[in-house]
C-alpha cells in the first residue's frame, strides 16, 4: 500500500490548509520544471518541430490513458482536450443521433449548471422539438422511460457532494433504452469509478480539480469501445479529422476515440497535467478512497462537536457522498472568508453551503483537527461578523 499523504511531492504555502482541492487542484513541486523545460527546451529550441519531436500530437491520447487508469477505463477510450462544455456537448449530441426518435434528455437539478446550459443550447439549435427534461436526484430512476433518449447526470453533486449510484442508474436508463452520460468532475481522482463495469457510453469530465492539473487544464471524454467506430462527432474538428494533415475539404473522422479531438491541444496545459499525473504512482483509488473517509468522518465529528450553529448538508453516510463535506449556514459566504483569511481554504456556493474538500494526497487529520479549530473560533466569536468579509468577490 501506498504511503499518503504525499505532501512533500506539493508545492503547498506554509500555513495554509487547503480543503479546496475539489475545486482547483494545488501546484505538484515537479510540474514548474516540466513546464519551463517545455517552454525552453521543447517549444524555444524545436519551434514547430516539437509537434513531432517532442511527442506534442500523440500528447491528448497519451494522458487519456492515464486518466484512464483512475476511472476504470481501458486504454485508448479517453481523449484529452477542449473545455468540459465542449466534451458535454459532444458526448449529448452523439448521443441523441444514438436514439433519433426520442425526444427528452434527462437530468436533474443536482447537475452542475454548465451542463444543463450545453444542453439547453444543443437543443434549441436543433429545433427538433427536444425537452431538457430536470428532476430531483431521488426522482431520477424513476423518471427512466421510453421517450428518453439520453441519461446525462453528474455523479457527485458539486454543493453537497451527494453521490449517485453509477452502477444502478447506468442500468436503469439501459432498461429504458437510453444513452447513459456521466460527468465525473467531483469523481475523477476522488473515488473509484468503474466505467468499463457501468457500461455507461460516456463519460466526460475535468482534470483542475482532484487531477491537479491546473488552472484552464483540458478536460477529457470517455467513449465505451463498442461504440466508437459508430459515434459521430459533432464538432468535427480538423484534430479529429482521419488525416488532419492531407487537407481534405470533406471531414472524415478518425478512427476510435481519436474522432472526439476537436482543437488544438493546449501543450502548455497538458504537459503541465501529464507531469502531475507523476504523483498517481503507486496509489490506488480504493486507498484514497479509504483516506477521504477517514478524513471526512473526523472532519464531520470535530465540526459538528465545536460549531452547532453548522448544519450539515451532505449526506451522512459516506458511501453516499464523494469527496467533500458541506454545511449549511446563513452567513456562510462571510464565514468562509473570515476562515480563508485566517489561512482555511474551502469555498462557497450560493444559496448557504460551505463546501470542504478532502483530498488525501496532501492532507492527513492533523490538518482537519486544526482546521475544525480555527472555524470553531470564528463561530464562537462571530468573527465573521464583519463588513470586509461580507462583500462578494467574482469567485466564490
Amino acid at each position: 500500500m501506498a504511503t499518503l499523504p504525499r505532501k512533500d511531492l506539493f508545492d503547498l504555502p506554509e500555513g495554509v490548509i487547503y480543503l479546496d482541492g475539489n475545486s482547483l487542484g494545488p501546484l505538484p513541486k515537479s510540474v514548474r520544471a516540466r513546464v519551463d523545460d517545455v517552454i525552453g527546451a521543447e517549444w524555444g529550441t524545436s519551434l514547430i518541430r516539437g509537434w513531432n519531436d517532442a511527442g506534442w500530437m500523440d500528447q491528448p491520447g497519451r494522458v487519456g490513458d492515464l486518466v484512464a487508469r483512475l476511472i476504470g477505463a481501458p486504454e485508448g477510450s479517453v481523449m484529452m482536450g477542449d473545455t468540459l462544455s465542449i466534451k458535454v456537448y459532444q458526448a449529448l449530441a452523439a448521443a441523441l443521433e444514438m436514439r433519433p426518435d426520442r425526444k427528452v434528455v434527462l437530468s436533474d437539478s443536482g447537475n452542475f449548471p454548465t451542463d444543463l446550459y450545453m444542453a439547453r443550447g444543443l437543443l434549441t439549435s436543433l429545433g427538433q422539438g427536444h425537452e431538457l427534461r430536470i428532476v430531483d436526484p431521488q426522482d431520477v430512476a424513476g423518471a427512466m422511460d421510453e421517450t428518453v433518449a439520453a441519461v446525462m447526470l453528474t455523479e457527485v453533486d458539486y454543493r453537497t457532494g451527494r453521490k449517485h449510484d453509477m452502477a444502478e442508474l447506468t442500468r436503469r436508463a439501459h432498461d429504458a433504452g437510453a444513452v447513459m452520460i456521466w460527468d465525473l468532475a467531483h469523481s475523477a481522482g476522488a473515488l473509484p469509478v468503474d466505467l468499463t463495469g457501468s457500461h455507461c457510453e460516456f463519460a466526460v469530465g475535468c482534470s483542475y480539480k482532484y487531477l491537479n492539473g491546473g488552472p484552464g487544464a483540458p478536460a477529457f471524454i470517455y467513449v465505451r469501445p463498442d461504440i466508437m467506430d459508430q459515434v459521430r462527432p459533432a464538432l468535427s474538428g480538423w484534430m479529429g479529422h482521419d488525416a488532419p494533415f492531407a487537407f481534405d475539404l470533406d471531414y472524415r473522422p478518425a478512427a476510435g476515440i481519436e474522432r472526439m479531438r476537436v482543437g488544438t491541444p493546449p501543450v502548455l496545459q497538458m504537459s503541465a497535467l501529464e507531469e502531475a499525473m507523476s504523483v498517481w504512482d503507486g496509489v490506488t483509488m480504493d486507498e484514497i478512497r479509504a483516506a477521504s473517509i477517514r478524513l471526512s468522518e473526523r472532519f464531520i465529528q470535530e465540526v459538528e462537536a465545536r460549531c452547532p450553529e453548522l448544519v450539515l448538508a451532505s449526506p451522512r453516510e459516506p458511501a453516499m457522498r464523494g469527496s467533500q463535506v458541506s454545511f449549511a449556514f446563513a452567513e456562510g459566504y462571510a464565514a468562509m472568508q473570515a476562515l480563508i483569511a485566517r489561512g482555511v481554504i474551502g469555498d462557497f456556493r450560493a444559496p448557504d453551503i460551505m463546501r470542504f474538500g478532502f483530498t488525501p494526497l496532501y492532507l492527513d487529520e492533523d490538518d482537519i483537527v486544526a482546521a475544525a479549530g480555527i472555524l470553531q473560533d470564528i463561530m464562537a466569536n462571530r468573527l465573521w461578523d464583519d463588513p470586509a468579509y461580507k462583500t462578494a468577490n467574482k469567485v466564490t
